[in-house]
Formats: structure tokens, sequence, C-alpha cells
């Protein structure tokens, strides 16, 4: 018997240049189509988080959150990722407790430390900080979630009686963590509800539960696959989404790039860092396009590999919405029920 997963994606609101159109209508047609995700049975909508992009990559992933909160009913919401070094953790607190009231209860946040120092440098937040401070911002945001009034004294935070009112629901948040790191996978055993990331991880994330005293089996795993797409028709289906998807792939690059990070989990790590002409990057076979009948087996592979609970998939930037619709709807249609 196959094992129940749910499916959901991610948006990064960018508008590249070469594909540009005015942010208003691109904003409307993303909301649109979350809206229509969650009557077509996906169990998710994640938006990330960076700054300072000349295709607008999404700056301010709460606020979007709160717009997706109003429009949606049942489907589960969240970051994913969410920069913890660049916020406050008392207004990070009270703002998802805020999102979580208007979703019903549906917020499911994921965080991570960050790989660029152009981000932090332009929060006043020190790169090599970055870490240890998210730590700190974790452990103060549980505490305020739970109704604690806090008093907190650190070389990050200067925090007196802080309380937030009104509380999340539930009165706790679901709080995962991302990354490839050593460092990131310890942090998401020690102070995460699960980890964000690559199957790839799992192994590492499971070993540092049992470091930390906790029980393995009640690992969490979210896993996001950015080149991941179904179609009837692979070859036709990267003719149409190869450019958008090489464009995803040089940013990356050229951001990973930009100054020294810990990717030690990530074993591909030289493929995502080296930027390519079209065909190199169809070549690599980093974007996989599967027929429903193999991508089935292919979950059902990952599922035998790992107890992944959500499998979170892209809208590639650049691609009319209503273009993408179509590899949505025969996602839908054709492998969703295989696992329902």
């Amino acid at each position: 018997m196959t094992r129940r997963i749910s499916f959901g994606y991610l948006y990064d609101f960018r508008n590249p240049p070469q594909w540009r159109k005015p942010w208003a209508e691109l904003y409307a047609e993303l909301l649109e189509f979350m809206v229509w995700t969650e009557s077509a049975g996906f169990e998710g909508i994640w938006v990330p988080e960076h700054h300072g992009s000349e295709d607008g990559y999404l700056p301010s992933p709460l606020t979007m959150l709160a717009a997706v909160a109003a429009r949606t009913k049942t489907i589960k919401l969240g970051s994913a990722v969410a920069l913890a070094p660049l916020y406050h953790p008392v207004r990070f607190a009270e703002d998802c407790a805020v999102i979580d009231i208007l979703s019903g209860g549906r917020l499911e946040m994921a965080i991570a430390v960050g790989y660029r120092q152009r981000e932090t440098d332009a929060f006043s937040v020190p790169f090599n900080t970055r870490g240890s401070r998210t730590d700190e911002f974790m452990q103060i945001v549980r505490r305020l979630w739970a109704g604690e009034t806090v008093t907190h004294e650190s070389r990050h935070f200067s925090i007196k009686n802080a309380r937030i009112m009104p509380p999340p629901l539930r009165g706790d948040i679901p709080l995962f963590v991302g990354g490839f790191s050593q460092k990131a996978l310890m942090r998401a055993a020690k102070l995460g509800d699960g980890y964000h990331g690559k199957i790839e991880g799992f192994a590492s994330y499971v070993e540092k539960l049992r470091e930390c005293g906790k029980d393995p089996s009640a690992a969490r795993l979210r896993e996001h696959d950015l080149n991941f797409f179904v179609a009837r028709d692979p070859e036709a289906a990267w003719q149409e989404l190869g450019p958008y998807m090489l464009y995803m792939h040089e940013t990356y690059a050229q951001w990973m790039s930009e100054n020294e990070a810990d990717y030690d989990m990530a074993d591909d790590v030289d493929v995502m860092l080296k930027s390519m002409t079209l065909d190199e990057f169809k070549a690599s076979g980093q974007v996989r396009i599967m027929t429903p009948k193999d991508a089935i087996a292919h979950i059902e592979d990952m599922l035998e590999r790992a107890p992944v609970e959500h499998f979170m998939m892209f809208v590639p930037p650049g691609l009319p919405v209503a273009r993408f619709r179509e590899y949505a709807e025969l996602f839908a249609a054709e492998v969703m029920p295989a696992f329902a």
C-alpha cells in the first residue's frame, strides 16, 4: 500500500526582465493560481525570501502569506524559507500569530540562516553571526508563541517583558529548519519541528536527532524539488520550460558564488555553481521532466527512502501562469490520486 503524501508549490514571485509584466498583474495571476491549487487538491502554498534582487524575488514573505490566508480556506501555507537573521523575534512572532489567526491555524513556517552577505549587510546584521542569532531567535519565538512574557539579554537581542497578543490559534506554529550544512541539520534536530530540505540530508538529520536525545521515529521531512515536472511529452516540455529553468539556475549560481557559505551537504554543489548554456544545462540532468507513470514511480521510491510528508514543487519564474497550469492540472489528475 502506497503511503500518503501531500503536494504543493513554491512561488518566488520573480519578474525577470526578459519576460517582465506589470507587478500588480503578476501578483494577481499567482494569487489566482494559488486559489485554484486549493480547489485542485494541492495542500501547500509556500513562499521564499530574498532581498535586493533585480527580478523582484519576493522580499516580504509574511505580507504575501497574509494575502494568501485571506484568499484561501483549507490549504496549508508558510515560508520556505524565511531568513531568520533578518527578523526581530518579537515582530516575527506577532506577525506569524496574526497570519495563523487569519488562516484559521494553517500556518507552517520554515526558516534558515541564508547565504548572501549582501542581504545581512543591508539589514546591519554581521554575516558571521547569523547561525548563533538564529538559534536565539528560534528559542525566543517559541517562548512568545507559548504565551510567556520574555525578558532576554544576550549578544544579539535585548528584550524586556515582551508578550504577544493575540497568540497563535494552536498555542504554537510549526517551525521547520532548512539548509544543507551539518549545522543546519543540527539546528533542525535541536530546535526545529522538522527538516525542510532534500532527502539526501535525511539520514544525517535523523542521526542528529539521536545525538539530541530525541526519538528518530518522530523525524519530519518536507522535501523541496525545484527541478521536478510532469508532462505527457517530456521533450516538448523541456523546450518550453528549459529557458525559464536555466534563468533560475544562473541566478542561484551567481548568488552562491558571491561569498563562501556552508554547502557541505550539497553533493552537486559544483554543478549548482557552474554557469551553463541551455544545451549544457539540459545535459546536466538537473531538470527532471517525467510522464505521470514515471513520476509516480519516482515518488514511491522517494517514500521508500524517507518518510517525506510533503513534496514541494516550483512555479518557474517568467513562465506565464496560464501555461504552467497545464502541468499542474496533469499532476493533480494523474499523479496525486496515487498517494491520496
